[in-house]
C-alpha cells in the first residue's frame, strides 16, 4: 500500500535516529576504526563506513571486520570485536550533531498538534544519552530504540507498537526515515512514509525506495500532511 495524496491525514508522527534526525556517522565510523585500530586491523574509510550504517551497532562491527553488508565474521573475532567498539562508542556516542532544520521541523510539528515519537535500531543505552545530549529528548512521547521490543525495523512491530500508545490508527501514523528498513517497516505495517536523502541507505538513493515521498528536509514534511 502506498499513500500518495497530499497533504496526508495524521495523527502521529515517528522519526528514525540515525541519518534522519541526528548526523552519528562520524561517530560511529570512528569508534569503529578505533576498534580496528586496537585490534591492530587497517582502518576503513568513513565513506564506507557509512554505508554499513543503518541495521544496528552489532552489523556495523560485522561489517566493518569482514568488509562485507551480509558476512558473519568468526564468532570469537566478533565477541572480541564488540566490547572494544562499545567502549570507544560510549565516549564518543553523544557529541552527534542534528541535521539542518531538524529542530525546526520538530517545533513545526509540535506546534501543530502532532503528537512525536523516535523510533531506532539503536540499543536503549545510547539512543537516551543521544537524544538528551542533542536536545531533542523533550520532543517524544515515546522512544522505541532497538532493544525496547523482540523485533526492530525492518519489522512492522515497532510501529505498530507506537500506533497502539498514540492510540491511532496506522495509517493516520507517519513514519520519516532515511532507509530501506525504514520503508520495509512502513509498507509492512500498512502506515505512510517519508524520507530524507541525506542520511544512511547504504550508499543508495532513496528515490529508489517505495515511499510516499522525498523532502530535503524535516521541516519540508509540514507541506505534505494535515491533521487527521
Amino acid at each position: 500500500m502506498s499513500f500518495k495524496i497530499f497533504p496526508l491525514p495524521v495523527k502521529a508522527i515517528v522519526i528514525d535516529l540515525d541519518g534522519t534526525l541526528l548526523h552519528t556517522a562520524p561517530e560511529l565510523a570512528e569508534s569503529a576504526n578505533r576498534m580496528l585500530r586496537d585490534m591492530g586491523r587497517p582502518p576503513v574509510s568513513q565513506d564506507l563506513l557509512m554505508s554499513y550504517i543503518g541495521n544496528g551497532i552489532h552489523w556495523l562491527v560485522k561489517r566493518a571486520l569482514t568488509g562485507d553488508m551480509h558476512a558473519e565474521p568468526d564468532a570469537k573475532l566478533f565477541d572480541e570485536a564488540l566490547p572494544i567498539f562499545e567502549r570507544h562508542y560510549t565516549e564518543l556516542a553523544t557529541q552527534s550533531k542534528p541535521f539542518q532544520n531538524v529542530m525546526q521541523g520538530l517545533d513545526a510539528m509540535k506546534a501543530a498538534g502532532f503528537r512525536l515519537g523516535c523510533i531506532t535500531n539503536k540499543v536503549e543505552r545510547y539512543t537516551t544519552p543521544i537524544l538528551q545530549s542533542a536536545g531533542l529528548a523533550k520532543y517524544f512521547e515515546i522512544v522505541v530504540a532497538g532493544d525496547t521490543l523482540p523485533e526492530k525495523k525492518p519489522h512492522p512491530m515497532p510501529l505498530l507498537h507506537s500506533a497502539k500508545f498514540f492510540d491511532v490508527a496506522i495509517e493516520h501514523l507517519l513514519l520519516i526515515g532515511d532507509s530501506l528498513s525504514d520503508a520495509q517497516a512502513a509498507r509492512a505495517a500498512g502506515c505512510p512514509i517519508i524520507c530524507v536523502p541525506y542520511g544512511y541507505n547504504h550508499g543508495e538513493p532513496v528515490e529508489s525506495l517505495n515511499v510516499d515521498a522525498v523532502i530535503p528536509d524535516l521541516a519540508a514534511a509540514m507541506p505534505l500532511i494535515k491533521k487527521a
